[in-house]
C-alpha cells in the first residue's frame, strides 16, 4: 500500500464557535480545540501541507460578518500560523467551493486530507462529502471536530448525537473516521487510516438491529 500524501485542513476555528451563538456543544470546545491545535503541530513537524480556512459573511450579516470578533481566528491558532501554509476565506459550506485549495493540493501531490475544526454537521460534512468527487481521500477526527445542539420543524437533536451519528455516517462511505491519537500514529508510520464501506456498514448495521 501506498503511503499517503496528506494535508491536514483546518476548519473554520473561529470565535463564531466559542462566543457566539453557535457554540460548539460536543465534544467541549476546549477538548476538541486542544486536539486541533496538537494535529497541527504534528503536521507542521512532519513536513504535512496545512490548510487554514475560515468562513466569511458581507458586512451586517448575523454571523462570520467580516472584521467583527466571531468572524476572526481562535487566538491559540493564530499563534500557530506559518505564513508558508495557504490560508483562505470561503463563502459555502465546502472549503472547495471557490477557494482555489483543491487546486492547491494537486500542486503539492496531496492525495489525503485530514479534516478538522467546525462544525461536524455541515463544513465538515460537505468537505468530505465534496472531496471523493474531487478525487482526494478523506479522514475526519472525531475528537478535533464538533457539532451543535439542533431544532427546527423537523425535529430535535442533541449535539452528541448528532456528532456520533455523523461519525458513523462519514465512515460508512465519506471519510475515515479516528481520533486525533490514531492519526499522529499514522502520520508518524506513513500508513492509511481504515475505513468502512457503505455495504459493510449495512450488513454490520442490520445484524445489529436484530439482536
Amino acid at each position: 500500500m501506498s503511503i499517503p500524501r496528506r494535508a491536514l485542513i483546518v476548519v473554520d476555528v473561529q470565535q463564531e464557535y466559542f462566543d457566539g451563538p453557535l457554540q460548539i456543544q460536543y465534544p467541549p470546545r476546549d477538548e476538541s480545540l486542544a486536539n486541533i491545535l496538537s494535529t497541527i503541530k504534528v503536521a507542521a513537524a512532519n513536513e504535512v501541507p496545512v490548510v487554514i480556512v475560515s468562513h466569511r459573511t458581507p458586512v451586517g450579516a448575523p454571523i462570520f460578518a467580516e472584521g467583527t470578533a466571531g468572524w476572526s481566528l481562535h487566538p491559540e491558532l493564530e499563534e500557530l500560523i506559518d505564513p508558508a501554509w495557504m490560508q483562505v476565506q470561503k463563502q459555502y459550506a465546502s472549503v472547495f467551493a471557490g477557494t482555489g485549495v483543491a487546486e492547491w493540493l494537486r500542486e503539492r501531490n496531496v492525495d489525503t486530507i485530514t479534516i478538522v475544526g467546525y462544525m461536524t454537521n455541515n463544513c465538515d460534512l460537505a468537505t468530505a462529502a465534496e472531496s471523493d468527487a474531487l478525487g482526494f481521500s478523506a479522514e475526519i477526527l472525531a475528537d478535533a471536530t464538533g457539532s451543535i445542539h439542533l431544532a427546527n420543524e423537523a425535529g430535535q437533536v442533541s449535539a452528541e448525537s448528532l456528532h456520533r451519528t455523523l461519525m458513523v455516517l462519514l465512515h460508512s462511505n465519506f471519510a475515515a473516521v479516528a481520533t486525533t491519537a490514531e492519526w499522529v500514529d499514522a502520520v508518524q508510520s506513513g500508513v492509511s487510516l481504515p475505513k468502512s464501506n457503505l455495504v459493510i456498514s449495512a450488513i454490520q448495521g442490520r445484524e445489529s438491529a436484530a439482536n
